[in-house]
């Protein structure tokens, strides 16, 4: 600030890290956003906005008019951590790690994801954004937020492989997967060692269907806490942003084609055999 000029809109692409909370260390927080870029920056086309509390109407302008530049498409939400799609997308990759965890086959999980439509597992994914970063962001919220922070599904597998197997990702040399330089990437073999499979393995069709709700369910709160707030943009964000299966027509969509009271009681299923994150809210 003490350098760009006074009219200059400072943005964070941060995915994780309050807007609201990172503008306390401007002098003029109504020209600080969240412009939210997607990784490969290059092919995706989705820009996530996020408006900080003090953000003005004259910066969310600016901040639309250079994404329109850029010829991305813009979604425009509220602060949350993790924001909307960040939010969404982690609990993909939080599901494939509790079902590993749970002794369900790798492969199992991997192929039932792309069978689904995603573009590839979460595994596979994981070890792209690197698991490194999943632990970083963990330990942040749970410094932040201190008494109230609630361990995810997937806290002790993303602390087991950067603490104690030291295989944090691709760009560190492994994670999920060994990358050799003369071929094609493959699941670590020592996973079988490190978490058991179990005897009797779930029908592929259940290992999408978690998936899928997860995520489709993590959307409907972020609805009701007003983080997104039309249906057009969650869907928009679904699959622009993270890939959300575009057969689907986005989370919501997906939730309006099986119907709510299907979705809800299929929720509650979920919910009793797993754990109360499947559970639906009141609303």
């Amino acid at each position: 600030e003490a350098v760009i000029p006074k009219n200059a809109v400072f943005a964070s692409n941060t995915s994780t890290l309050p807007i609201t909370g990172l503008a306390q260390a401007s002098k003029r927080p109504s020209q600080f956003i969240g412009i939210h870029f997607f990784s490969p920056v290059d092919k995706m086309p989705l820009v996530e906005i996020i408006l900080g509390k003090k953000t003005s109407d004259d910066t969310l302008a600016r901040a639309l008019d250079y994404v329109g530049q850029l010829r991305k498409t813009p979604i425009v939400v509220n602060d949350s951590r993790g924001f909307y799609t960040s939010r969404c997308f982690g609990t993909f990759c939080a599901e494939g790690a509790a079902m590993l965890q749970e002794g369900v086959n790798p492969a199992l999980i991997e192929n039932g994801a792309r069978m689904a439509g995603m573009p590839v597992g979460p595994l596979a994914v994981a070890d792209e954004v690197t698991i490194d970063l999943q632990w970083k962001v963990i330990k942040q919220t749970e410094a932040d937020l201190g008494r109230k922070f609630v361990k995810p599904v997937s806290y002790d597998v993303v602390r087991k492989f950067v603490e104690e197997l030291k295989r944090p990702g691709r760009r560190f040399g492994g994670g999920f997967y060994d990358y050799p330089q003369d071929a094609k990437k493959h699941l670590w073999p020592g996973l079988a060692a490190e978490f058991p499979r179990a005897l009797q393995q779930p029908a592929v069709e259940e290992v999408q269907k978690r998936l899928m709700y997860i995520q489709a369910l993590e959307t409907t709160r972020c609805m009701e806490e007003g983080v997104v707030t039309t249906a057009a943009e969650a869907d928009l964000g679904s699959i622009l942003g993270w890939g959300f299966p575009a057969w689907t027509g986005g989370t919501l969509s997906y939730i309006d084609t099986i119907g709510i009271r299907n979705f809800v009681a299929e929720c509650d299923r979920l919910a009793k055999r797993y754990g109360k994150r499947f559970k639906p809210s009141k609303w």
